[in-house]
This record gives C-alpha cells, structure tokens and sequence, in this order.
C-alpha cells in the first residue's frame, strides 16, 4: 500500500470518526435537553406535593380547632347533668347522657390526636427539653388513668424507676406517647394487667415498656402498625372506635425526640410496646424508623 492510499484511508477514517462524534454530540444534547425536562417536570410535581400536604395540614388544623368549642360544650353540659346540678335524673337519662358524655370524649381524643399530627407534618411541633424526675412523671400518669379506669378486671401497674432518678427531654412529649401506649393496652386488655417500666441501655438511653395481658397481634397484621389511620380488624375494634392515630403520633414524637419505637405481641398473650430515647436530649432528631405502625 502506497503512502498516499494509506492517508487518504487515515482521512476516511477521521472523516467517519468526526461523523460518530458530531452524532454522539447530537444525541447527548438531545438527552440533556429531555433530562433538563424531566426534571423540570420532577420539581414542579414536588411542589404540587408539598402544596397539598400544606393544604391538608392547614385544613386538619382548622377543623380540629372548629371542633373543640362544640365538644368542650357538650362535655361540660354532660358533667353538670352528671353531677345532677340542676336536679336529679333517672337511672335510663344518667345512662344516656353518659353515653353522650363518652363520645364527645373519644371525639375529643380524635380532634387532638389529628391536630398533633397536623402539626407533626407542617413542622410546628417544638421540643422543649429539661430535666425532670421519672417518679414524678410516672405519679402523674397513674393519677391520669386512675379517673379514667372503668373495669375492675384490669390493673395498671407502674414498676417505679427509682434506678433511674432523671432524664433531660421533653416530658410533655414522653408523656404523650406513654399515654398513648397505655390508653392502647387497656382497650385491648379485658382482663390481666397493663404494666409499665423503664430501664438504662448502653449508650445513655432509656426504654420505656407498655406490657399488657390482652388480646395480643397476629404476626400477619404486624405490618399495619405504626401507620396513619391505620387500625386491626377484630371484634374489639369493632366495639372500641378511633382513629388509628396514636401509635402513628407516638412513633413521629418519639423520633422527634431523637428515639425509636416498636413492639413484640403474641396473638391471645398479650403486648409490649417500647420506646427508646435518649437520657439526654441533643437535638438531633433519629433517623425514620423501619418499625412497623397503626393502632391494634
């Protein structure tokens, strides 16, 4: 092959690889161009998003504040007619009006449970920590319960945290999920005991457990747990009404907390749900747990 045959193949050869080139150029281009879409496409579609999780905060907070003027109401007119203020009542209107008295309750319990979660998501939840005593946490939620206790069959026991003196968080939100959790075991306990406890784990935390003797979970409907308005089918359930809220709010405050959540249930032996969080709150909240989420 002469010199000239083998450069004019050379130039052939960069002719055909400046042709591959210019069309690769094109190509990239053109794929710049639907990846600049798509993404432009992907960002007005998140703002679309966050648009409706604000309008549906906004409008979980304006309805649960609507509702409470007319529960608050109903609650304190049924609590003078109780206290036969204005005369006695027969045993059949007692019945009655505390049958009234009982769903403004549970109404009322759902209109805050929604209002926290609202607040929750919009990110207007404030942690406001500081060192208190357990004993005294644990007194105050006996204290709450015991009004509350309408079954002679059930015992709710506090084991006291005597090995624990104090912890530096928020009570207010510690108190909330505790409640949550135990206000949860003494729907599904008949009969038994609910306990609560608490114990130091390695690396400065502390674990709260709600145990109960009730009717237990069946490993099938494990997943439904800790999930919004989620809540397990059985005849309990269908008697005792709610929202599905409280171990959902629970598991956001506690991770707003720096912690996590969970629970071990055997169905027909009872539950233990847990929380864990730090001794001493530092203002960073844990990372979302994989735990699963919804109401018994």
């Amino acid at each position: 092959m002469s010199a000239e045959t083998s450069i004019e193949a050379l130039r052939q050869a960069l002719a055909e690889r400046d042709q591959q080139i210019a069309t690769l150029t094109a190509e990239l281009a053109e794929t710049n161009q639907g990846v600049v879409a798509l993404y432009a496409e992907l960002e007005d579609k998140a703002m679309q998003l966050l648009e409706a999780s604000d309008l549906k905060s906004r409008f979980l907070s304006y309805v649960s504040h609507e509702f409470r003027t007319p529960l608050n109401a109903m609650r304190g007119i049924t609590g003078l007619l109780l206290a036969r203020t204005d005369g006695p009542l027969t045993a059949e209107q007692l019945k009655q009006v505390g049958l009234i008295k009982n769903s403004a309750v549970e109404l009322s319990e759902m209109v805050d449970d929604l209002l926290d979660l609202a607040k929750v998501e919009a990110g207007r939840i404030s942690i406001a920590p500081e060192w208190f005593d357990l004993v005294n946490l644990f007194s105050a939620l006996r204290g709450t319960f015991r009004a509350l206790m309408d079954s002679s069959d059930v015992t709710l026991a506090f084991e006291e945290p005597h090995h624990i003196a104090r912890i530096f968080t928020d009570d207010k939100k510690l108190a909330q999920i505790l409640r949550n959790f135990v206000s949860n075991a003494l729907k599904f306990t008949p009969a038994g005991e609910v306990r609560v406890t608490v114990a130091a784990l390695p690396g400065e935390k502390v674990k709260f457990c709600v145990i109960d003797t009730g009717i237990g979970i069946d490993a099938g409907h494990m997943d439904a747990l800790f999930r919004d308005f989620s809540q397990i089918q059985n005849p309990l359930q269908k008697r005792l009404r709610g929202t599905g809220l409280g171990l959902s709010l629970s598991k956001k405050l506690a991770e707003l907390l720096g912690g996590e959540v969970g629970v071990e249930s055997e169905l027909g032996k009872g539950s233990t749900f847990w929380v864990t969080i730090p001794m001493h709150y530092t203002g960073t909240p844990a990372a979302p747990s994989i735990q699963p989420a919804g109401a018994k």
